[in-house]
């Protein structure tokens, strides 16, 4: 399958990467697979990571062919009661940052199943959603937000001004990191964007990822990782500026970002120099710390395989929870399989009953879970820790336990 090698940095063009990390290959992490798709040949792909040396951002080496990736997507967050709550935390921030009234224009690139918009149209704002899952697009078109399944690039964004005018805020909330052109895309946005609108991106933070050991982040539909620094310098090639900026818990640590074109009246926040003074003394414009991640990842790899064999070698039962890309990433990377979980399981319906991408583990509803009573239930969505501890606290009331990796391998 087509596959590319990047040999310049998607943001300054440079051809100075220093690749630090090899997964190795592995299968799309969000293409579950139905039974009679077992015994077909699955397409496996490189999964390795660079650093620009020039403008410091991490990013893939490989970049496989978004379609492949998006058309039929699975990952739904408003199966989550911590994502619902966070979009709600959201919408009203944007709303009072851009004093926002009925029939402002709101567009959300990467909207999935409309979750986020829907709080923006009660509201009675015009909404537009832009994401390339046909699945999820009927979805949300079903709920009654209006979505068009393509990819955002500069060309869709002018149809949609010629067709609906400038939009008031655009969201992109875990989606950036999605996009390999980003020039084109910051394109569409700036030209999209009201004069006095905001650009408001969330993604998952590179220093929190690298600090808190979390490698399963790193995945294909992930093509970059972004620390504030590059981003800086992007949207200033853009005629854009970066306004405000905040830390926020969601997926391990992430960051809420707000953009304007230059001539808006936003100036720029002093929280935007706290971010890079940051940076700076955590040494991101150097190798060091990525090559110390490398080295803890490797660790953390021993040491999951070397405990759950000998837990299996005291005959003990273990499970898998939630069947998502990160649990994908971390079971073919350590080489879990059936031998090691017997199942996983999962709250979404369209997950059930389908087979994980690379080691073919099932996945069931998560009702089995109390009714079999594993020992121990390795949990691959610990972005979630605590709403799915919460929510299981019959299983571990009666013994069951949860192993969890990051930021290290832990038992509770």
């Amino acid at each position: 399958m087509t596959n590319y090698r990047i040999t310049s940095c998607r943001i300054c063009k440079s051809s100075k990467l220093y690749e630090f990390l090899s997964l190795g290959s592995m299968p799309a992490p969000n293409k579950f697979l139905a039974k009679e798709e077992l015994r077909k040949k699955e397409h496996y792909y490189p999964l390795r990571v660079c650093v620009c040396q020039n403008c410091w951002l991490m990013q893939l080496s490989h970049v496989i062919p978004p379609k492949i990736l998006f058309r039929n997507y699975l990952y739904i967050p408003s199966t989550s009661e911590t994502m619902l709550t966070h979009f709600k935390s959201l919408s009203e921030e944007v709303m009072k940052a851009l004093a926002l009234k009925p029939k402002s224009f709101v567009v959300d690139i990467g909207s999935n199943d409309g979750t986020l918009l829907s709080l923006f149209k009660e509201k009675e704002m015009e909404t537009l959603g832009v994401d390339p899952a046909t699945n999820l697009a009927f979805v949300a078109r079903m709920r009654g937000i209006d979505t068009m399944d393509n990819f955002f690039t500069y060309t869709l964004a002018e149809k949609i001004l010629s067709h609906s005018g400038k939009a008031k805020g655009i969201l992109a909330t875990n989606v950036f990191a999605h996009i390999d052109d980003l020039h084109d895309a910051c394109r569409g946005v700036r030209m999209l964007l009201d004069n006095q609108g905001l650009f408001i991106l969330e993604f998952p933070y590179v220093l929190d990822l690298l600090e808190n050991n979390e490698f399963d982040t790193i995945y294909h539909e992930h093509l970059s990782y972004f620390s504030v620094t590059p981003l800086l310098r992007l949207f200033r090639e853009h005629d854009m500026k970066i306004v405000s900026i905040q830390s926020i818990p969601v997926h391990g640590g992430s960051v809420r970002m707000y953009v304007a074109k230059n001539r808006s009246h936003y100036k720029e926040t002093h929280v935007l120099s706290d971010f890079i003074e940051r940076e700076k003394v955590k040494h991101l414009d150097s190798n060091s710390p990525y090559d110390d991640f490398h080295h803890r990842v490797e660790k953390l790899k021993k040491e999951l395989a070397n405990h759950l064999k000998r837990l299996k070698k005291r005959e003990k039962r273990i499970v898998g929870y939630g069947a998502s890309a990160k649990g994908n990433i971390l079971t073919n990377y350590c080489n879990i399989g059936t031998d090691i979980l017997d199942y996983i399981v999962d709250s979404i319906p369209f997950k059930q009953g389908k087979y994980t991408p690379g080691k073919h583990i099932p996945i069931f509803p998560e009702n089995r879970l109390l009714r079999d009573m594993p020992d121990y239930t390795l949990l691959l969505a610990w972005n979630f820790a605590y709403e799915i501890l919460k929510k299981q606290w019959i299983y571990r009331e009666r013994g069951g336990r949860f192993i969890i990796t990051v930021p290290h391998l832990r038992i509770e």
